[in-house]
């Protein structure tokens, strides 16, 4: 089971360094991703709106790549022993009340993030544009609380996955 009250992994205050071989896009993603979960674990909303402002003006769709992996990896390592309904209602229960510093968020967005990411959505179906990085910066702020891992370490992890896919043929 999960600590209902996860205590969030201060962010390291030494500026971080990305492999120089990753295109410029990726490191602006990067950037933008890491300072939003900074931004969160110190509840700074201009800091955040600055970083979520930043991940807009980047590539939307490889952004929610990379964030949808960031959760499907968070919950799979925090609910090792098997994703029930009960959890994701837990995990949208303790984002959207730890979200509360933040206006103008709507439950909606959580709910499409985790199932989206889960990849259970119906995307003929969703009224809005996607991805929703505000929302999902949010479930991996709660989720790396939980696990009380560093940001840094599952970013890299998610963007050298979303590269794998890329490169992987299909048949």
């Amino acid at each position: 089971m999960t600590d209902s009250s996860p205590v969030s992994t201060p962010p390291s205050r030494m500026p971080v360094t990305w492999p120089a071989e990753w295109p410029t896009e990726v490191r602006r993603i990067a950037d933008a991703t890491n300072d939003a979960l900074a931004a969160v674990a110190s509840r700074n909303s201009v800091a955040f709106d600055d970083a979520v402002e930043s991940l807009g003006r980047s590539d939307s769709a490889q952004a929610g790549h990379v964030h949808a992996e960031m959760v499907r990896t968070l919950l799979e390592e925090v609910y090792s022993d098997g994703l029930t309904g009960e959890n994701v209602q837990e995990v949208l229960g303790r984002t959207v009340r730890g979200a509360d510093w933040l206006p103008n968020l709507d439950i909606a967005g959580f709910v499409e993030v985790l199932t989206g990411a889960l990849g259970v959505s119906d995307v003929e179906e969703q009224s809005r544009v996607r991805p929703r990085p505000a929302h999902a910066l949010l479930v991996v702020a709660d989720l790396l609380a939980v696990r009380r891992g560093r940001a840094e370490t599952y970013l890299r992890y998610a963007l050298a996955e979303v590269r794998r896919a890329e490169t992987i043929e299909m048949p």
